[in-house]
């Protein structure tokens, strides 16, 4: 098995797309088509990370924060990760980073810190939007049913929960073949007209490549005639942040008590508790203080995050209690969520989540 073959997977899961304009996500150090010896996860990539990676017979670390977010100009080894990356590249150690495109599937990151507390019924608090096409295709009537599932076949025609959704209309279209044409129907030279479909479907923007490509191979005119029409429509499956509920309210004590034990968290920075039970939960693993307002619009009674800045706490307004668990904290289980799922996709790898833990912060 090469790098490639676990990255394509993991940006199936968490397209690259899906990243924050700011991030970095992908292969970082290394090539793509190199074998795999072993893969480290961890939640970031430190000098201690690699030499532990070097150690275990890892060619591969993936780690969650990536190592370098902006354009390095020197490689002098004055800093940390100036020192990683010439380690990295020095024992032929290849690094990967899922970030904020993990961050932005029910899957991920949220989705993990939902499945420890023990949260039902999640969905992407803040849906992101320009992620959807409108594909619109003709063609002659006959060929509608193989071009659809063609279509279906490459992803397109997903609508939240519903799958090969599609809206249909016939019509007549004209089209002459200029010289050297070699029309499917009609002749070179004469306008032709001919019962035609036409075919809507959405499309992800990802799936694009794929979806043409397919529409293309079955598609008869040698023409095809298709638009695609950006979308403001948000995609509900994608986005920061998420919604989701306790199966039964909790007086907001024992939810604090619940959030120090499941996310063996030290210490809670959290507003003052509100007079009402906790039901309906806002999670954004990592720095979430800019969902605040997405979480008091959607009703949520706590909010779990991290990183809360001392004046953005009085944001809170009484109407949610803010729960600041801290960064490392809210992410620390990403490599054991990598591990279940490379685990369970590529069982005869060797996938290790790192013993090293790589957060800054003490507590006294």
């Amino acid at each position: 098995m090469i790098i490639s073959d676990i990255t394509k997977f993991l940006e199936a899961l968490a397209p690259l797309n899906y990243q924050e304009s700011y991030d970095n996500s992908g292969l970082i150090v290394g090539r793509a088509d190199k074998e795999v010896t072993g893969v480290l996860l961890s939640l970031d990539c430190t000098e201690a990370v690699v030499q532990e990676a070097l150690d275990k017979g890892c060619n591969l670390v993936i780690s969650h924060h990536p190592i370098v977010f902006k354009g390095l100009k020197k490689f002098n080894g004055k800093n940390y990760v100036e020192r990683v990356i010439m380690r990295a590249i020095k024992e032929d150690i290849a690094i990967y980073a899922i970030h904020t495109n993990l961050d932005a599937v029910l899957p991920g990151v949220n989705g993990e810190i939902a499945r420890r507390l023990g949260l039902v019924n999640p969905q992407i608090l803040a849906p992101k939007s320009d992620l959807l096409l409108k594909l619109v295709v003709y063609g002659p009537t006959d060929s509608l049913e193989e071009v659809s599932d063609a279509l279906f076949e490459a992803g397109a025609g997903h609508i939240g929960n519903y799958k090969e959704c599609s809206f249909r209309a016939f019509g007549e279209g004209t089209f002459n073949g200029e010289e050297g044409a070699q029309p499917f129907v009609g002749e070179v030279g004469n306008r032709h007209l001919e019962a035609e479909f036409r075919l809507e479907v959405i499309i992800s923007v990802q799936d694009q490549a794929k979806v043409l490509k397919a529409l293309k191979i079955v598609h008869p005119y040698e023409e095809v005639a298709y638009d695609l029409i950006p979308l403001a429509n948000k995609n509900q499956l994608v986005g920061s942040g998420l919604l989701a509920e306790l199966s039964e309210p909790v007086e907001p004590l024992a939810f604090l008590h619940l959030l120090k034990d499941k996310m063996q968290a030290q210490v809670i920075r959290h507003t003052n508790l509100l007079p009402k039970k906790i039901k309906k939960v806002a999670i954004c693993g990592g720095s979430g203080s800019f969902l605040l307002p997405a979480a008091i619009g959607a009703g949520a009674d706590a909010f779990v995050t991290a990183d809360f800045k001392y004046h953005e706490f009085f944001d809170a307004e009484g109407k949610l209690t803010i729960c600041d668990i801290g960064h490392f904290e809210t992410e620390q289980f990403t490599p054991i969520l990598l591990h279940r799922i490379l685990e369970n996709k590529f069982s005869d790898e060797t996938f290790l989540v790192t013993e090293v833990n790589t957060n800054p912060i003490s507590y006294f």
